[in-house]
């Protein structure tokens, strides 16, 4: 499973040399040099195309990043490209596929800090960590564009879900066991019936008459 969910950020002509290549490598920024470390084989990586604001590609990591100084993508302001992660592409959209940003980002839990009408301001930079259910909101969006009527959702379990399902899993255990320990014990939900002799009122004892050898005539 991949250990994390990764963002790339570059503008047109860039994402451009990026297909045109096969989707096969990505150059990375010295500016992200903390979160390159955690690049790995395995990771998958979402294309967000700078500019025109269009979610465009997917693609998986095939190894750690590395440095490489030979130039392939433009320089975008003062920032080179100086590492490299190789990839492979899983989902590509044709140019007129390419998701308005606009429609999509705002519903990611991403960029809820900052307001609705300046979620862009999320996407400044090159490498962004994804939370896994914002990245695979917008790749299910891609699939459903690119297969059309014959798209399947891929179901996905979220943390609180599987903390939720471990949870009852340690309840419904707890409970076999207290059943296995205590032979005879009503079912859960059922009120035991108390044995006689014993309950609540177990210390009463019921009033004596007197015998009618005690009563004195009046």
């Amino acid at each position: 499973m991949p250990a994390n969910f990764w963002m790339v950020v570059c503008n047109p002509e860039n994402y451009r040399i990026t297909q045109n290549l096969g989707f096969t490598i990505q150059g990375l920024k010295s500016q992200q040099r903390r979160k390159l470390q955690r690049v790995g084989a395995g990771d998958r990586i979402l294309f967000y195309v700078s500019g025109i604001r269009r979610f465009a590609a997917t693609a998986t990591a095939t190894s750690s990043y590395f440095p490489e100084e030979t130039p392939v993508w433009d320089r975008e302001g003062a920032a080179s490209w100086p590492f490299r992660v190789n990839i492979k592409p899983d989902v590509v959209l044709e140019d007129a596929q390419c998701i308005d940003a606009n429609m999509l980002a705002p519903r990611l839990e991403y960029v809820k800090r900052w307001p609705p009408e300046n979620w862009h301001m999320a996407f400044q930079g090159n490498l962004h960590l994804l939370p896994k259910s914002d990245f695979l909101l917008v790749e299910g969006e891609m699939k459903r564009l690119r297969d059309g009527k014959d798209y399947v959702p891929t179901p996905f379990i979220t943390t609180s879900d599987s903390n939720r399902r471990k949870s009852s899993n340690r309840r419904h255990k707890r409970n076999s066991n207290q059943s296995a320990r205590a032979p005879g014990a009503a079912p859960a939900g059922v009120a035991a019936t108390p044995a006689p002799g014993r309950g609540r009122f177990a210390d009463r004892q019921p009033p004596v008459s007197p015998s009618p050898q005690s009563q004195t005539p009046s």
